[in-house]
């Protein structure tokens, strides 16, 4: 388990909840699979400044609703609510159905690793020291109740003509059992030297649930 990169594939559908929450036929399928995609990257890409970690869809018959999970929900809302509804029509002529937009906050950034390996990404991006972006960002990240924090980045680190590898650890990232609530968040740096691939892992705590589950059983044992 500690071999793969992306911890989401392990846990989801068992601890973390499936992003994409609908069924379909095999005909509608792919076309449904195209749009989710579609409906990402339109938000990702108008909505840089907002700080948006999550994405998931639900679908029925007659309607999608998108859950949008960001630290900045008045930029994706607007003034009186006019981007949003500027989002629902845009959604709706990608779905070409009704489209419904929740927003949930994110109180701490800091603890949401596809935030954090953006924050490194701008960093870089505004020719910060890597090495001053990757231990502040750590700082941060840890001084938030992070239990540890683990970021890799890799390209042409300060404009080296060789790429590289650089990683940063503090704290413990227990990536061997399905009990520790790991978040995992990818981002891409575009500077003058080319493209930096930014990876965190944010170590959050322990799912409850399976945690006292164990616990009532060493109770029920002794």
């Amino acid at each position: 388990m500690g071999q793969k990169v992306n911890p989401l594939g392990f846990r989801i559908g068992i601890r973390e909840p499936w992003r994409s929450r609908w069924t379909a036929s095999k005909k509608d399928f792919p076309k449904f699979l195209e749009q989710d995609q579609q409906i990402r990257r339109f938000i990702k890409k108008e909505f840089r400044q907002a700080a948006v970690a999550r994405i998931d869809i639900e679908r029925t018959r007659e309607s999608a609703t998108v859950i949008i999970h960001t630290a900045r929900p008045g930029v994706l809302i607007g003034r009186k609510g006019v981007r949003a509804e500027q989002l629902r029509d845009d959604l709706a002529r990608i779905v070409g159905n009704k489209v419904t937009v929740h927003t949930v906050e994110i109180g701490r950034p800091e603890l949401s690793a596809q935030l954090v390996a953006e924050s490194v990404a701008e960093q870089l991006e505004k020719r910060v020291s890597f090495r001053r972006a990757l231990k502040k960002t750590a700082q941060l990240t840890m001084q938030a109740g992070a239990i540890g924090v683990k970021l890799h980045i890799a390209g042409r680190l300060g404009g080296a003509e060789m790429s590289r590898r650089e990683a940063l650890i503090q704290g413990s990232i227990k990536l061997a059992t399905l009990d520790a609530d790991i978040d995992y968040g990818f981002a891409t740096a575009a500077t003058n030297y080319g493209s930096i691939g930014c990876k965190c892992w944010i170590f959050r705590g322990w799912y409850e649930a399976p945690r006292k589950a164990k616990e009532d059983n060493h109770a029920a044992d002794a």
